[in-house]
């Protein structure tokens, strides 16, 4: 008897053990805390990253197609991923009918948008003051209205445009802003009256786009030279057109309103815009060919980029203006979001 109870005390010390080891292996998620999403599109898949430790939550097969965007929703329990299909923006392929819908506390599928047909949804933004999703419909030339209680459409606001790709909103809610890159034009719409109110020529092709934190600017990335055209979102027109090192794509504010971070993908660097003087004020070396650009809500001092050809997401250090780390992603790493963990 003294031996069996020595042998199985031993046994339970080595579960523990390996216990310990396997909780280190797979990091739980967090309550309370940020959570990052990184949208791979060249494996299909979601990854749930805590953003501190740059460690992988969960990585999440998206229904076997490709979904370059993400977002969620306000209470973080909600990830909104558009399959667009297997096709570059204007090029033959696979049409998209179907936003795939993600638990984030249980790390799996939860429900499906159908929108009865090919659109190519690309790009979804939440509006918790009306508390909807928005979402671009390429093919049907429009913004689709999702309600994210029913997982039904319940209306479209037309752009005017063909391959209307990204999309931002206006902080109040009340402007939407499409970048159609095809036509190189950029539309405004009235997010209230669900219209068009005018669509504002930039290059002949152009690229992703961002609103300014005060609502006054809107920054879009020209494709034939390198160059990104400031909207005035007070008449509707081109303002300014601040010259760029290489190509820009991705763009996004600082918390503060006073730089614009430019992701530059033949250059592998981003640029740093001073946007009261409209000049490029330095550029920060990241990693390979970055697409997108997401500031860390409530942290002035935090950026995350996201690099396609290295298949990682940098996080840049806004106070020294250095790329500190890199984050391990998936295939293709694109399209980001923020999840506050409930």
């Amino acid at each position: 008897m003294l031996k069996y109870g020595r042998f199985s005390f031993l046994i339970l010390v080595v579960c523990g053990l390996l216990l310990k080891v396997c909780s280190a292996a797979a990091p739980e998620q967090k309550k309370g805390n940020s959570m990052l999403l990184v949208a791979n599109k060249g494996d299909h898949t979601l990854d749930l990253v805590d953003p501190d430790s740059g460690s992988r939550i969960a990585r999440i097969p998206v229904e076997g197609v490709t979904g370059h965007e993400v977002t969620a929703s306000p209470d973080g329990r909600t990830a909104y991923v558009p399959i667009y299909g297997n096709s570059g923006v204007g090029s033959p392929g696979t049409d998209g009918s179907t936003i795939a819908v993600i638990d984030l506390v249980s790390h799996k599928l939860s429900g499906n948008v159908d929108f009865k047909h090919g659109v190519r949804p690309h790009c979804p933004v939440f509006d918790a003051k009306r508390n909807v999703l928005y979402v671009t419909t390429e093919l049907d030339d429009s913004v689709s209205i999702v309600d994210p209680h029913t997982l039904m459409v319940t209306g479209s606001i037309p752009t005017g445009q063909a391959e209307s790709h990204m999309f931002a909103l206006s902080h109040d809610g009340h402007r939407g802003y499409t970048a159609n890159v095809g036509p190189g034009t950029v539309s405004v719409l009235d997010m209230d009256e669900r219209k068009t109110l005018a669509v504002i020529p930039i290059s002949h092709t152009t690229q992703r786009i961002s609103v300014s934190p005060d609502d006054r600017l809107v920054f879009t990335s020209d494709q034939t030279s390198p160059h990104l055209a400031v909207i005035d979102t007070a008449s509707n027109k081109v303002a300014a057109r601040v010259r760029l090192p290489s190509l820009g794509y991705g763009t996004a504010p600082t918390l503060d309103g006073r730089w614009l971070v430019v992701a530059m993908p033949d250059a592998n660097e981003v640029a740093v815009v001073d946007i009261a003087g409209l000049r490029v004020a330095r550029t920060i070396h990241v990693c390979e060919s970055p697409q997108e650009v997401l500031m860390q809500p409530g942290n002035p001092s935090v950026a995350y980029v996201s690099c396609s050809a290295s298949n990682n997401v940098g996080v840049l250090d806004l106070a020294n203006w250095t790329m500190k780390k890199t984050i391990p992603a998936g295939k293709h790493a694109d399209g980001l979001a923020w999840a506050q963990v409930p």
